[in-house]
C-alpha cells in the first residue's frame, strides 16, 4: 500500500504523489502571534510534524514551511492597550509559540517567514493581480474581486451566493461585499512603523495575501501540500487559492486540516474563554503526554479535551516510557541510529498510509508492548529485544520515543503526580518484600492484588521488584 491522504478541496483519500519525485513541499498556515498559545494551538503543528516525520521515515526530503502572521488588526489593538510597540508585542508570543512547539517535540521548520519579512513579494503579487484584471484599487485599498474569478468557493465547494461579505472593509468601499483586502490603507490612529510604501499608498498587507506570497517564495507556482486548521479553510485557504490561482499559479495539489480541539463541545478559543494556555498545562503534565493526547485521536477527528483527557495520556506515556526502560535495563538499550532505520511491523505501515491513521498505529505500539512485557516476565531476552527495538522505532515515527534526547530525561516521573506514586508504590512494594522475608505471604499477596486493583502490576525479579502501569486491555 502507497501512502494515502485526505484531501479536503475533492473530499476523497487518494494516492500522494509527489510533484517531484522523492521530495515533498508543504506550507502550513502558522500562528497569528497576538496571544499566548493554548493546547488548541497545538493540534496542526503535531498532526503536520507527524505527516512530515512519516514522509521522511518513508524516503522523502521534506520542505516545511510554517509562516507567522506577525501584523493584523487584533495584534495592533493589544499592542496598542498594553501601551507597547506592535513589533514588539508579536515578537514576544512568536517566541512563546515557538517554546510551546519545542516543549512537545514539533521540529523547526524548514522556513518560518513572517510576513512582514515579505512586503516586497506581497506588493509584487497584489500588483499582478490588478493587472490581470482580478484585483481594484480603491482609496489606497486593494481587493481581489471575487467575481472576477469563476472558481471561487470551489475549495469548500460554496455557491458566491451563498457567501457572507468579508469583514476586512465596509461593503460600501467594494464592488461586492464578499471582496477580500489583499492591501489595507493605513487607519487614522495605527502606528507609522505598521505601514509599508506601495503604489496605492502606505499600508500594509491583508491575511491572506501575505500566505499566496510566501508559499510561491519559498515553495515556487505549485506545491505539494497546504495545511491548517480545519477552521482555515474559509475564508482563509478560500481566498488563498484564489487568489494564487487567479495570478496564475497552480498553488497547492491537495489540501490536509485537522480538526478542533473542543471541551465541553465547544471549539477551543480565546474569545470563549476556554483557551487552556500550553504553558499552564506543562506545569501539570508531561510535554511527551502533552503529545500523545493531541496525536493519538485521528487528525480528521475532533478531540475533546478535558483534564481526563491528560491524565489518560500520562497514564499511558507512563506504560510505554516504563517499558522501554525495563526492556533496555534488561536487554541493554539501543542507539537511534537502529530504531530510525529499522523495518517497521506491517500493520504499523499500513495504518499509518492509510491517511495517517495514528490510532490504528498505536493499537499495534500497545499490542507490542503487551508482548514485551510478556517476554521480560518470561526471560526471553531476544523476543524482548525485538519488542523493544520495534516500540522504539513505531513511537519515533510518532515523535515519541521515550530514549530519544529530547524525551529520555522525562520518563514516567517528570510529573509531580508521578513522582508520588512512585514514592507510594515503592513503600508498598517494601513492606511487600518484609512480608515475604517474614513468610507472611497472606499479607504479601494482599498488597500485590490491592496494587493489581489500582493498575499498577509489581514484576519479581533477582535484583528486588518493580512496578508498572498495567497496559491497557
Amino acid at each position: 500500500m502507497t501512502l494515502h491522504l485526505f484531501d479536503t478541496a475533492t473530499r476523497t483519500e487518494r494516492a500522494f504523489e509527489p510533484l517531484e519525485p522523492g521530495r515533498v513541499g508543504i506550507y502550513l498556515c502558522g500562528p497569528t502571534v497576538q496571544a499566548s498559545p493554548h493546547v488548541g494551538h497545538l493540534r496542526s503543528a503535531v498532526a503536520f510534524d507527524v505527516l512530515q516525520r512519516w514522509l521522511e521515515r518513508t524516503g522523502h526530503r521534506v520542505t516545511m514551511v510554517r509562516n507567522v502572521t506577525d501584523i493584523d488588526d487584533k495584534t495592533l489593538a493589544k499592542a496598542a492597550e498594553a501601551d507597547v510597540p506592535w513589533w514588539q508585542w508579536a515578537l514576544r508570543f512568536e517566541r512563546e509559540f515557538q517554546a510551546a512547539y519545542a516543549a512537545v517535540g514539533v521540529r523547526q521548520p524548514a522556513a518560518e517567514p513572517r510576513a512582514t519579512g515579505h512586503i516586497p513579494e506581497i506588493i509584487a503579487l497584489v500588483d499582478a493581480l490588478i493587472d490581470s484584471g482580478h484585483a481594484y484599487e480603491h482609496e489606497g485599498s486593494v481587493y481581489f474581486d471575487v467575481r472576477s474569478f469563476a472558481e471561487y468557493g470551489s475549495l469548500t465547494r460554496q455557491a458566491l451566493e451563498d457567501l457572507t461579505p468579508a469583514p476586512d472593509a465596509p461593503s460600501e468601499a467594494k464592488r461586492d461585499p464578499r471582496d477580500f483586502a489583499l492591501w489595507k490603507a493605513t487607519k487614522a490612529g495605527e502606528p507609522s512603523t505598521a505601514a509599508w510604501d506601495s503604489p496605492w499608498g502606505p499600508g500594509r498587507p491583508g491575511w491572506h495575501i501575505e500566505c499566496s506570497a510566501m508559499a510561491r517564495r519559498f515553495l515556487g507556482p505549485e506545491f505539494d501540500i497546504h495545511g491548517g486548521g480545519l477552521d482555515l479553510r474559509f475564508p482563509h485557504h478560500e481566498n488563498e487559492q484564489a487568489q494564487s490561482r487567479a495570478a496564475g499559479d497552480g498553488f497547492a495539489r491537495l489540501w490536509m486540516h485537522s480538526a478542533w480541539v473542543t471541551q465541553s463541545g465547544a471549539k477551543m478559543s480565546k474569545s470563549l474563554g476556554n483557551g487552556l494556555l500550553v504553558s499552564e498545562v506543562l506545569e501539570r503534565y508531561p510535554a511527551p503526554a502533552l503529545r500523545l493526547a493531541l496525536a493519538q485521536v485521528h487528525y480528521r477527528s475532533m478531540l475533546e479535551y478535558s483534564e481526563q483527557t491528560m491524565e489518560d495520556a500520562t497514564a499511558t506515556w507512563g506504560r510505554l516510557a516504563g517499558f522501554v526502560a525495563r526492556a533496555a535495563e534488561r536487554v541493554g538499550d539501543r542507539d537511534s541510529a537502529d530504531v530510525t532505520t529499522v523495518e517497521l511491523p506491517e500493520p504499523f505501515v499500513e495504518a499509518m498510509d492509510d491517511d495517517l491513521s495514528v490510532p490504528r498505529a498505536l493499537a499495534h505500539v500497545h499490542e507490542t508492548v503487551r508482548a514485551g512485557n510478556a517476554a521480560l516476565a518470561s526471560g526471553d531476552d531476544g523476543a524482548l529485544t525485538a519488542a523493544l527495538v520495534s516500540v522504539r522505532a513505531m513511537l519515533d515515527v510518532l515523535g515519541l520515543d521515550p530514549a530519544s534526547p529530547e524525551w529520555a530525561e522525562t520518563g514516567t516521573g517528570s510529573s509531580s503526580a508521578m513522582t508520588a506514586l512512585d514514592s507510594l508504590v515503592r513503600a508498598d512494594i517494601e513492606a511487600r518484600a518484609a512480608a515475604r522475608a517474614a513468610k507472611d505471604w497472606a499479607t504479601a499477596d494482599e498488597i500485590r492484588d490491592r496494587l493489581a486493583g489500582a493498575g499498577i502490576v509489581i514484576e519479581d525479579a533477582a535484583d528486588g521488584a518493580r512496578w508498572s502501569l498495567a497496559a491497557e486491555s
